[in-house]
C-alpha cells in the first residue's frame, strides 16, 4: 500500500508543470536560464503554487544536489528575532557547495515581527553575495517596504475551475481512480481553488474507495451540503423556526460541522435567496455580527440558533 502524501507525490518539480500562474512561470523561466536568481517574494492565496515554484528554482537551478544549497523554513512556526539571528543567519553565511550562492525560503514571511523582519533585511545585505532570499506571503503589505524594495514581487492569482480540474485529473489518472464531474465541481467548491486542499480531499476520499462522488467529498471534508444549508434558511424564514433548529443540530451534532464552517456557507447561500435586496443586506449585517460573535469564543450552538432567530423575523 502507498502511504505517500499526495500534495508532495504530485507536486510539480519543473516550473514547466506548475499550474497557470504563466505570467510568473515565464520570468522565472528567465532568471533560471541566466543562473541570476534575485531576491524574491511571492504574494498570494494559498495552494496557488508559492512553494513549488520556490522548490523548482533550486532543483532547476542546483540540480540533483538542490537540497545542500536549499534551506525552507516555515516562519509562521518561528516568527521571532531569534529564528532571524541564529537559524537564517547561521545558514546565510555558509559558503556555498559547489554552486556561486545557495536560497533561503522563507515560508508565510508575512508572519514575521517587525523586529524579525528589520533583521531579516539586515541578513539580505550582508550575504547578498552568496544567498538569496525567497519570501513566501499571502499579502505583501504584511511585509516591511525595505525588504520589499530590495526583492522582485511576484503575485500569484487564484485558480479557476478549470486549473483545479487539470490538477485533479492528474492525480486521478495517476492513482487510477474513478471521479465524476459533479464530484470534482464539489472538491472546488470547497477547496476555493486551494491545491494543496483539494489534494488532501481527494486522498481523503481515496481511501474509501476508488470510486469518488459528491457524497464521498462531504463526508470526509466535513461540509455541509449546499441544499441542507438552504433548507435550514428557508424554514427559518418561513417560521418554522424549531425545524431549522434541528436542522442545525443535526449537522453540528451528528456530522460534527464546525459553527465556522457552517456560517461562512449560510453566507455563501444567503445571496441565492428570493427575498429582497433590503432583507439580503439586513441579513448579511446579522451573518457578520454572529461571525465575530464566535471569532470572540462564543458558544456555536446558541450562537448559530441566535442567528436562525434573526432570520425568522424576516418572513418571507
Amino acid at each position: 500500500m502507498d502511504f505517500s502524501i499526495w500534495t508532495e507525490k504530485y507536486r510539480p518539480k519543473k516550473l514547466r508543470d506548475v499550474i497557470n500562474q504563466k505570467h510568473v512561470v515565464e520570468r522565472l523561466k528567465s532568471f533560471v536560464k541566466e543562473s541570476r536568481i534575485p531576491h524574491m517574494i511571492f504574494a498570494g492565496p494559498p495552494g496557488t503554487g508559492k512553494t513549488c515554484c520556490a522548490i523548482a528554482i533550486a532543483r532547476e537551478v542546483f540540480g540533483n544536489n538542490w537540497q545542500q544549497n536549499f534551506q525552507e523554513t516555515n516562519a509562521s512556526d518561528m516568527r521571532g528575532i531569534d529564528v532571524v539571528r541564529t537559524r537564517i543567519k547561521n545558514f546565510s553565511r555558509i559558503k556555498p557547495i559547489g554552486e556561486s550562492f545557495k536560497i533561503i525560503f522563507l515560508d508565510e514571511a508575512d508572519a514575521l515581527t517587525s523586529d524579525a523582519q528589520n533583521a531579516l533585511r539586515r541578513l539580505m545585505e550582508m550575504y547578498s553575495d552568496v544567498t538569496r532570499f525567497i519570501l513566501s506571503c499571502n499579502y505583501s503589505s504584511r511585509i516591511i517596504s525595505p525588504i520589499q524594495s530590495r526583492g522582485v514581487v511576484f503575485r500569484f492569482k487564484s485558480l479557476s475551475k478549470e486549473n483545479v480540474f487539470e490538477y485533479m485529473k492528474r492525480i486521478v489518472k495517476g492513482e487510477k481512480l474513478k471521479i465524476d464531474k459533479e464530484a470534482l465541481d464539489t472538491i472546488h467548491l470547497i477547496s476555493g481553488g486551494d491545491l494543496r486542499k483539494a489534494t488532501n480531499i481527494l486522498q481523503a476520499s481515496a481511501i474509501l474507495g476508488k470510486k469518488i462522488t459528491k457524497k464521498t467529498i462531504y463526508e470526509v471534508a466535513a461540509q455541509a451540503e449546499p441544499k441542507e444549508i438552504t433548507d435550514m434558511i428557508n424554514n427559518a424564514l418561513n417560521g418554522k423556526f424549531l425545524e431549522a433548529r434541528e436542522i442545525l443540530k443535526g449537522l453540528l451534532l451528528k456530522k460534527g460541522i464546525s459553527g465556522q464552517d457552517l456560517i461562512k456557507e449560510i453566507s455563501n447561500q444567503l445571496y441565492k435567496l428570493d427575498i429582497s435586496d433590503k432583507d439580503k443586506i439586513g441579513l448579511v449585517e446579522k451573518v457578520g455580527e454572529f461571525e465575530f460573535r464566535l471569532n470572540q469564543g462564543g458558544n456555536e450552538q446558541l450562537q448559530l440558533e441566535a442567528l436562525l432567530s434573526q432570520f425568522a423575523l424576516y418572513k418571507k
